[in-house]
């Protein structure tokens, strides 16, 4: 299994399994904005946007290797200093938990490379913060509310372009949603995903693919030179990209064998008395999530 996971085609057989006979339509359009760089990166003031929750000890286990929680959801976009050590964590949303311990941030949250890329000169500056996008199946509330507050709080910093490294699948079409928007209003763009499929079917500017598990977007875990290599391919596709839909696909592998592929959210390898857990944990995170929404 060499192509890459289809992730539509996986979780709507997974969500069938489990009894639900209402398959998520996912976001999908014709046209894509895109603009290139008006100067060179060099002179560019790059953001950061992230999936990843800030780290509340008041809301559950969130470590490497934590379970899903649904707990640790945010609904807001928010915005945080880049100073520092930032703590951001990824137990919120459906990471490939069987591959992905989470153990190593910069897995999915290339601030350390990023600022790196600063000091070389690659970029000419970071802004001061970085950005939560939240995870929501709510294509209409992503694009409603969470896309003009993000580009919103880009403009206050004075943002030219922005990296944006989604983790779960909805966070693919969310990061996706907001690409568009921000390409759309002036601000270049560039995802970082492990998704292809979401992020080709909603269609995006440019996009750095790594057939990694979800989680990994932005590099291996505990292996900087596949970090470094993954952010300098996505800084240069940001920059060279001729037309919208630009896919890149990083060369680098996870492993020497794609038996990976095989486990994610993948209803047959489950016996019967597994998918009535997963049906029934996934009720109770739907009751915990909605009521912080309220």
């Amino acid at each position: 299994m060499n192509d890459p996971i289809a992730y539509i085609d996986r979780t709507r057989d997974y969500y069938l399994a489990l009894g639900y006979d209402n398959p998520y339509v996912w976001a999908q359009f014709d046209e894509v904005p895109f603009s290139k760089l008006k100067q060179p990166l060099s002179e560019c003031r790059l953001a950061l946007v992230t999936t990843a929750a800030p780290y509340h000890p008041d809301q559950g286990e969130q470590g490497a290797n934590a379970p899903y929680n649904s707990s640790a959801k945010f609904y807001d976009v928010y915005a945080m200093p880049i100073e520092g050590d930032p703590d951001v964590r990824i137990s919120h949303v459906a990471i490939d938990r069987d591959h992905t311990t989470a153990e190593d941030k910069n897995t999915y949250f290339p601030l350390e490379q990023l600022k790196r890329a600063a000091v070389e000169r690659r970029v000419g500056d970071i802004s001061p913060n970085f950005y939560g996008l939240p995870t929501n199946r709510s294509q209409k509330t992503t694009a409603e509310k969470y896309c003009p507050d993000l580009l919103t709080l880009l403009q206050e910093d004075h943002v030219d372009a922005a990296l944006l490294v989604p983790n779960c699948p909805v966070c693919h079409q969310s990061m996706s949603l907001a690409a568009r928007h921000l390409e759309e209003n002036g601000i270049h763009t560039v995802i970082m995903g492990a998704a292809m499929d979401i992020v080709e079917h909603v269609g995006v500017p440019r996009f750095l693919f790594s057939d990694f598990p979800l989680g990994n977007a932005a590099g291996k875990p505990n292996d900087p030179d596949s970090q470094k290599t993954i952010l300098d391919l996505a800084l240069n596709l940001l920059e060279n990209a001729e037309s919208s839909r630009t896919t890149v696909t990083s060369p680098l592998r996870w492993s020497d064998t794609a038996e990976w592929k095989f486990d994610y959210s993948n209803p047959e390898k489950l016996t019967p008395e597994e998918i009535a857990n997963a049906r029934a944990e996934f009720d109770q995170a739907k009751a915990i999530a909605k009521n912080l929404r309220e």
